[in-house]
């Protein structure tokens, strides 16, 4: 069984530099444009099924890709964003001045973050997305799965199936539309492919987004 797990397409508050977590927010006119070029370079890649976080900026990345290969797309609340809590729709250097301390240990020992308000840890993010990949190993024997998710879900289930805890966090890179390939096999998964970017017309970038 494969995954081939992707990350939205640009959006505003990506360039801003604003925190998203579940805010519904759209594309932006190149993240829409990194979706249709994602879904291209997946043209000849045989998918049997695509599931996607509910909200509209993975399921709309998603959709171009499933079109391509006449798939309807399933989602999966477990795939959702990290609630950020009162971080949410506010700018990364106006957190840092609000919450200075949990800010900084966000940067440094993110595994301890508890966000404010009603907001999720980490730990909290990788106990659904890993549930979610369970089931799918467990349904979708000898399939490849397209899944749909964001920065922080992908980095918390790549972690975690790879065996390493959520203090290795930010040595996960996971860039707008990148792919990465797992793969099931004998109840073992393994990482194939990481933060793949080519199809973006760069192997590697150098954009590092404030708002994550």
């Amino acid at each position: 069984m494969k995954v081939l797990l992707i990350r939205h397409g640009e959006t505003t508050w990506n360039i801003e530099g604003r925190y998203q977590g579940q805010e519904d927010t759209p594309l932006s006119e190149r993240g829409r444009k990194q979706g249709l070029l994602l879904a291209e370079a997946l043209r000849e890649i045989p998918i049997d099924l695509c599931i996607s976080s509910p909200l509209q900026r993975s399921y709309q990345t998603c959709r171009f890709c499933a079109d391509l290969h006449g798939l309807p797309v399933a989602t999966d609340e477990r795939l959702t964003e990290i609630n950020h809590g009162s971080w949410e729709g506010v700018l990364a250097g106006d957190i840092a001045k609000r919450y200075p301390t949990e800010f900084a240990l966000w940067h440094t020992q993110p595994e301890k973050v508890q966000m404010p308000d009603g907001g999720e840890s980490l730990e909290d993010v990788r106990r659904r997305a890993r549930a979610a990949f369970d089931e799918y190993a467990a349904k979708y024997e000898g399939k490849t799965v397209l899944v749909a998710a964001h920065d922080a879900v992908n980095k918390a289930i790549i972690c975690d199936l790879l065996g390493l805890d959520m203090s290795h966090f930010w040595q996960i890179k996971q860039d707008n539309t990148c792919v990465n390939v797992l793969e099931y096999t004998g109840g073992t998964w393994r990482v194939v492919l990481l933060n793949s970017t080519q199809h973006l017309g760069f192997l590697f970038s150098g954009i590092e987004q404030a708002g994550l």
